[in-house]
């Protein structure tokens, strides 16, 4: 079982009502909320770790993640409220803007978390989870509790706008990165955490002392994979018309991580003796299911048979 560990939160996306006037429609998303929805509709047995409220926009969170196959056993529900995000679109462009005073998703701390049954195999951690206090501590306790049996990945996803304390975001994000087998970026991620004009020197500085195989993502330009002897892959983007963007990092590591556990590498052991035509598959997986994604409205991840 793959675990999903952070935000699920209603996506706010303006729209026009009937009458032509813009509004807004509450649609389920969180960047973590996506990969798992991803996995699920994939027909891949995971699960998420995450704060679900009890109010009508927790409720709606819940159905969607059971509707698409994703199990509801360690979801950690509460009266406090759901995150919401804000998302603006600008040429099919996503930015975001978060509510996310003492929600459910935020407030979780490491006293509340499920033990995991021993048929979990990977950790899947990112996005503002990893921002937001308390549970950006809880999640880093997680990964740290767990990386010496479990495969750990790490995607920052990271939202600038937001951080409040950088030196402390980077300072857990740094504890992070040296548990993590793998480890993905967008192209914009890692200019921000390493600045430079050396892609692979850059991923080097990422690594560090770790033997994490790094992805970058580059939009269009698609995806390249670092692997630990130096080998670098490459996966060109898939042409679609795109809609928009919303999920499409999310939903490719959706599919990474289906055709990594389909080629049975999600283990501790097997994850770093992959071969680089392993590594090529997945990569092209991922990018299949990530255009699916763009060519329409929203955060909605294509199922196995669509593919």
């Amino acid at each position: 079982m793959i675990i999903c560990c952070g935000e699920a939160l209603m996506d706010l996306i303006q729209v026009r009502s009937e009458a032509g006037d813009p509004c807004y429609a509450p649609l389920a998303g969180g960047a973590i909320f996506n990969t798992a929805i991803s996995l699920g509709r994939l027909g891949v047995d995971v699960a998420m770790v995450s704060g679900i409220s009890t109010d009508r926009f927790g409720r709606q969170l819940a159905s969607a993640l059971d509707a698409s196959g994703v199990n509801n056993r360690y979801l950690i529900r509460s009266g406090r409220p759901t995150t919401l995000a804000f998302v603006h679109l600008r040429d099919g462009q996503a930015s975001y803007t978060f509510y996310d005073e003492n929600t459910a998703g935020r407030r979780i701390e490491v006293r509340d978390l499920p033990a995991l049954d021993q048929s979990v195999t990977t950790l899947f951690f990112g996005g503002i989870s990893l921002i937001s206090e308390p549970v950006a501590d809880t999640c880093l306790a997680l990964a740290e509790r767990t990386a010496g049996n479990r495969v750990i990945m790490l995607d920052p996803n990271i939202r600038a706008d937001f951080i409040v304390d950088e030196a402390r975001y980077r300072a857990r994000l740094g504890r992070m990165l040296a548990v993590a087998d793998m480890v993905k970026v967008s192209d914009d991620d890692l200019d921000w955490l390493v600045p430079g004009d050396n892609e692979l020197e850059q991923v080097k500085k990422l690594r560090g002392d770790t033997d994490a195989l790094v992805i970058v993502t580059k939009g269009s330009a698609g995806v390249t994979a670092y692997l630990k002897d130096g080998e670098s892959l490459h996966q060109g983007a898939v042409r679609v018309e795109v809609v928009d963007t919303v999920g499409a990092g999310d939903t490719f590591n959706g599919g990474l991580l289906a055709r990594l556990d389909q080629l049975s590498l999600l283990s501790k052991q097997e994850i770093h003796k992959a071969h680089a035509s392993q590594i090529q598959q997945a990569l092209a997986y991922g990018a299949r299911v990530a255009a699916l994604t763009i060519s329409r409205q929203g955060a909605n991840p294509p199922w196995v048979d669509e593919l």
